[in-house]
């Protein structure tokens, strides 16, 4: 009778215990909703600290004396606690920081896969952002009910949003395409020939630069053939018409199903024609095994007739004397450019953690950043001191910025005040503040002559569930190398195309079916979004 007599008083004290817990946490929340303000500025009546985990790309920025979020915090009342790692240890400090359990109130700019931000949803790490969105952030629920392939983006399979993203304004059309067919103007003049809009005319092109320019390569860039090669081409074979997030699989405008691009005929038309120009000698040899230092480096010399790469006044030492080429019709009157992503160039930039104790002033903080006064403070910072209006009503970087008097570069002279550059963010990019490489005028221009040619419908990369993304990571890595192998030995003819039926039938045995199966799955739940 006694020991039933302390269960029972352990168990009224445990839930009486709870139960002022439970209280307690309420009257905290209700005293952090009482210090907000649910419209502008600043975001809080008493100022509050928030800890945010972020990478940066500069060892000598000090992100909390930093004139950016110095600003920014005069602004909201809300002081940030920075812990910055570099960039390149950013997964291997995060990973320890998640496995540990301690975490900071955000993680900002991160770059969280799917993978992630799915795991640590489901147990509650990562806050749904859901209901947040729809009470606190109306910058970004606008761009939501704007561009609803943003939305379907960012919701998971388990229909919750656990991030704010990196978007690209769909107006941006240059950042969306980032690199172009870039062509050498003083030796098209001095050829007498027109920019080529046909493969056959490219192939021409190519040639006349070997047979009169005995010391150049008649193209060459960008390291790579899968990033800097087969995507220009392919969409003169009708092939990648659903953007460049899903480089190997669209819809065949035949069946309307699925398509996997590279067992298509025309993707076998594309290498024969690549080969060709491979064997002619007209690509640069190095194309294949050349880092990004060692292309960078004979790029600048100015030696490449056909560049495809991004602009080369940012890339190759501000090398300058080449235009955007075309979107060239190939020879099935295809003239697709099939080289533009997804309005939304990274999911998890920015998470809150469940240890977040004022998550609606967080999303409010946030939500600022895309509107359009935050996108032009976080990536221009602040008039006369990072930039100047020009007369036609434009913004520039200053003269100190651009032409640093301690010989910085551009985006080593803007990090001395702003985060942007090398770095994940939240946030949205705009042609009118990104000035960038995708900004620049000849970035437009080139932008300007191929927009006619992107596919209709663009889709961003799809959302797979936990069980999915275990069984498709293995089978895309088995399969992927494979493509990315072949390709490199179909074009310098170390295989024959002639065992293009071989090479086919060893996707069987990888199980392209099941893969198939999972993408097309995730691509229903897009559809049905």
């Amino acid at each position: 009778m006694k020991k039933i007599f302390m269960l029972a008083l352990f168990v009224i004290m445990s839930v009486s215990f709870l139960a002022a817990c439970n209280e307690k946490t309420d009257k905290k929340a209700e005293a952090n909703l009482d210090n907000l303000n649910l419209d502008g500025m600043p975001i809080v009546k008493e100022e509050i600290e928030l800890k945010m985990f972020a990478p940066k790309r500069f060892a000598s920025q000090n992100w909390n004396d930093i004139k950016i979020w110095n600003e920014y915090e005069n602004m909201t009342n809300i002081k940030v606690k920075w812990e910055n790692v570099d960039r390149d240890n950013l997964a291997e400090k995060r990973n320890i920081l998640l496995a540990g359990g301690d975490y900071p109130d955000v993680l900002f700019g991160n770059g969280l896969t799917v993978n992630d931000l799915m795991k640590y949803g489901k147990q509650e790490d990562f806050m749904a952002l859901n209901d947040l969105i729809d009470q606190y952030a109306p910058n970004f629920k606008a761009l939501l009910e704007q561009y609803p392939e943003v939305e379907k983006a960012i919701t998971m399979p388990d229909g919750n949003i656990y991030s704010f993203p990196t978007i690209t304004d769909p107006e941006f059309k240059a950042m969306l395409e980032g690199s172009f067919m870039w062509l050498k103007e003083e030796w098209l003049k001095e050829l007498g020939l027109e920019e080529p809009e046909t493969t056959e005319e490219m192939y021409q092109l190519l040639k006349a630069i070997k047979e009169n320019y005995p010391d150049a390569i008649p193209m060459g860039g960008g390291p790579g053939i899968d990033a800097y090669l087969i995507p220009f081409f392919k969409g003169a074979w009708g092939l990648g018409n659903r953007g460049a997030s899903h480089p190997y699989v669209d819809v065949d405008p035949e069946t309307d199903e699925l398509r996997f691009i590279p067992t298509a005929p025309r993707y076998k038309e594309m290498l024969e024609y690549l080969n060709k120009i491979y064997e002619d000698g007209l690509i640069d040899k190095d194309f294949f095994t050349a880092n990004a230092d060692q292309v960078i480096a004979k790029g600048s010399q100015g030696i490449y007739g056909v560049l495809p790469d991004y602009n080369p006044e940012a890339v190759y030492s501000n090398l300058t004397g080449y235009i955007g080429g075309k979107a060239l019709k190939g020879p099935h009157g295809d003239q697709l450019y099939a080289h533009i992503g997804s309005p939304i160039g990274s999911v998890g930039q920015f998470v809150i953690t469940k240890d977040n104790p004022n998550p609606e002033a967080t999303v409010r903080w946030v939500d600022y950043l895309y509107s359009d006064e935050g996108s032009k403070m976080f990536f221009m910072g602040f008039e006369d001191e990072t930039y100047v209006e020009n007369e036609d009503g434009t913004l520039d970087y200053t003269d100190e910025i651009k032409n640093h008097p301690d010989g910085l570069t551009q985006d080593q002279a803007v990090g001395e005040y702003l985060v942007w550059p090398g770095v994940g963010y939240p946030g949205i990019l705009k042609q009118d503040y990104f000035k960038g490489s995708e900004g620049k005028p000849s970035s437009i221009e080139a932008s300007e002559k191929v927009d006619p040619f992107i596919p209709e419908e663009i889709w961003p990369p799809f959302n797979y569930t936990i069980e999915e993304l275990e069984e498709m990571n293995a089978l895309r890595n088995d399969i992927e190398t494979y493509i990315n192998e072949m390709n490199a030995k179909f074009i310098t003819g170390a295989r024959s195309l002639d065992e293009w039926d071989d090479y086919v039938a060893q996707f069987d045995k990888m199980k392209l079916e099941k893969y198939m199966e999972i993408y097309n799955d995730a691509y229903e739940r897009y559809n049905k979004q």
